[in-house]
């Protein structure tokens, strides 16, 4: 099977006034598996319902394999998509589902027997060929409805929430699995999802949507630890926040004035792009850390606060919640309450609700972000 690229270029959809897609420019390389992350109304279900066919943009370009198909209709694109509800027919055995499309196709009889029973063997299927869609479980259905788009050789697979009817564990099961195929197969494949541990698990990279707009695109791990924006660092994953002005700028260092008369120095490097465009003495920002960067000291250390490479707090615990492998304590510090996850270990110490507790934030942990 060929590995195909697709590309977006200043894509923008309007429904009348409404604008649904904005100058959208993406590049998926062949072979990738790549998700469109974001929170419902963020365009992301348009967007890969456009590059399906079953959308049309009012400007712009979408190529596959460099070629632009964005007249090309649906049914000749190429593209399999696999839809929320897996769309399958309930008077049809999962054999005759699956071969739909290749009878469609007036494949002839012999290679679509192999090619169907192929297609079953490699989703683990064989045996289920006989029973009809409301006598399988979610994920066998799930499983039914990839085989048939698998089976026509698309170019293209587009995937449309597909484990989001699905309980927790069987989301983790199937997602691997997806991730399995997909690898096995090496087909192109874009992945649209709500859930950021989904994305953050199996694409390749992805693409952060909200109001229409590319927010950012990178690899799981750098839209984790480098956001592009408030936005991108709260939508993937948790992010604690505290105000602070910009007080003085220097070659490589940012001087900040926290809300209760403390300094921090960061790196240049720590401060976002939508931040850096209009970097100035006197601007708010945000000082923000991931929960697990984050360390909780009694205040009878009081004396190392001067010692830490980094930013310390104080503060009190304000609820903990036991979850195994890490406690969750919330902090209070200043206006802004911190979350932080505490990796369990024996015989570290734990606090108590109302608990007085140092908060350790080495500088080296911190992104300087929009308000």
């Amino acid at each position: 099977m060929k590995k195909v690229s697709v590309d977006c270029r200043n894509i923008s959809l309007s429904y009348g006034a409404t604008q649904v897609l904005k100058d959208i420019n993406l590049t998926i390389e062949p072979g990738e598996f790549f998700a469109l992350l974001g929170p419902s109304g963020s365009g992301k279900s348009t967007l890969l319902r456009l590059i399906a066919g079953f959308n049309q943009q009012n400007s712009g370009e979408l190529l596959v394999d460099g070629m632009d198909i964005s007249q090309v209709p649906p049914w000749q694109r190429d593209i399999g998509m696999v839809f929320q509800n897996y769309a399958l027919w309930p008077h049809m055995t999962v054999w005759d589902n699956v071969a739909f499309g290749l009878v469609e196709r007036k494949v002839a009889r012999s290679e679509l027997m192999q090619r169907v029973q192929a297609v079953l063997e490699l989703v683990g299927l064989t045996a289920y060929a006989k029973r009809y869609p409301g006598q399988l479980s979610g994920g066998q259905q799930q499983r039914v409805a990839l085989a048939r788009t698998i089976v026509i050789e698309p170019k293209v697979l587009l995937l449309d929430e597909p484990l989001s009817n699905l309980d927790k564990n069987l989301r983790v099961q199937m997602r691997q699995e997806l991730l399995s195929l997909q690898r096995r197969l090496g087909i192109t494949t874009i992945f649209v999802t709500h859930d950021q541990e989904e994305a953050m698990t199996t694409a390749d990279r992805m693409a952060v949507l909200h109001q229409g707009v590319v927010q950012q695109v990178g690899s799981p791990a750098e839209l984790f630890d480098s956001p592009a924006n408030r936005f991108v660092a709260e939508f993937v994953g948790t992010m604690n926040r505290l105000p602070a002005t910009v007080r003085d700028i220097l070659d490589e260092t940012l001087v900040l004035a926290l809300e209760d008369g403390m300094q921090c120095a960061v790196s240049k490097s720590a401060v976002a792009s939508s931040v850096l465009s209009t970097l100035r003495i006197g601007l708010a920002v945000s000082v923000c850390t991931r929960p697990h960067q984050l360390s909780l000291k009694p205040t009878l250390n009081e004396q190392t606060m001067t010692r830490s490479a980094g930013l310390t707090l104080t503060g009190s615990i304000l609820s903990k919640e036991f979850m195994g492998q890490q406690t969750r304590y919330v902090v209070s510090a200043g206006s802004q309450p911190l979350m932080i996850d505490q990796v369990n270990q024996v015989g570290d110490p734990t606090y108590a609700t109302g608990a007085q507790v140092l908060i350790d934030i080495p500088t080296s942990n911190i992104k300087i972000l929009d308000t």
